[in-house]
């Protein structure tokens, strides 16, 4: 719904001063979970197709497209079609197609499921490093707790529905007794009791 993808059944939500829709969507990255990317194009001609869509020249295009897949450790497939990427290089080649219109905001929905530890590291540190020199806000959602505590300054925790607890990092954390990390107030508030082991009737 914040990405203008669905619309909300009630209530009404403003990203960026609008209210999602077309305009918002040029000003906005998405990563979604399931990657929608074209598989019989090449890495760059991808990235170029999509830097088109959004008016960008094409000299412009290319020069951004060389310069991500550069970023994301791509250079030497960029000529490989799509369809032969590993899902780690296609999560990559997501993240770089939502950067190349230079967005204010980025959303990313499990950005770093299915990815080994090298790939991960070097994802969360472009990311951080942009959320620092303020070029862009990142807006995800993750289970991967670590990582969030790594890259996010504020977060919410949802829960069937509701947002349960919000704020800094550490206002979340020190709100929940007991809680010493971020898995320790996540656990408390929406997976007390689910989590406790049971014995298997099988087993010995």
């Amino acid at each position: 719904m914040l990405t203008g993808v669905l619309a909300p059944t009630s209530g009404a939500m403003v990203v960026l001063g609008l209210i999602p829709g077309d305009q918002l969507k040029r000003r906005i990255g998405v990563v979604p979970d399931g990657l929608l990317l074209f598989d019989r194009l090449t890495g760059r001609e991808h990235l170029v197709f999509v830097a088109r869509l959004y008016g960008l020249d094409r000299p412009e295009a290319g020069r951004r497209a060389d310069e991500l897949l550069e970023a994301m450790e791509l250079a030497g497939d960029a000529r490989k079609l799509v369809a032969d990427y590993s899902f780690g290089m296609r999560k990559k080649l997501a993240l770089a197609a939502a950067l190349i219109h230079g967005p204010e905001l980025l959303f990313l929905d499990e950005p770093f499921e299915g990815i080994d530890a090298v790939a991960k590291s070097g994802l969360t540190a472009l990311l951080a490093g942009l959320v620092r020199r303020r070029r862009l806000t990142v807006f995800l959602t993750s289970h991967v707790l670590e990582v969030v505590e790594r890259l996010c300054d504020r977060v919410g925790i949802i829960h069937r529905g509701r947002l349960v607890a919000q704020g800094t990092l550490q206002d979340v954390v020190h709100a929940v007794p007991e809680a010493g990390t971020l898995t320790d107030a996540f656990v408390k508030l929406v997976g007390e009791g689910r989590g406790a082991t049971r014995a298997l009737s099988f087993l010995p």
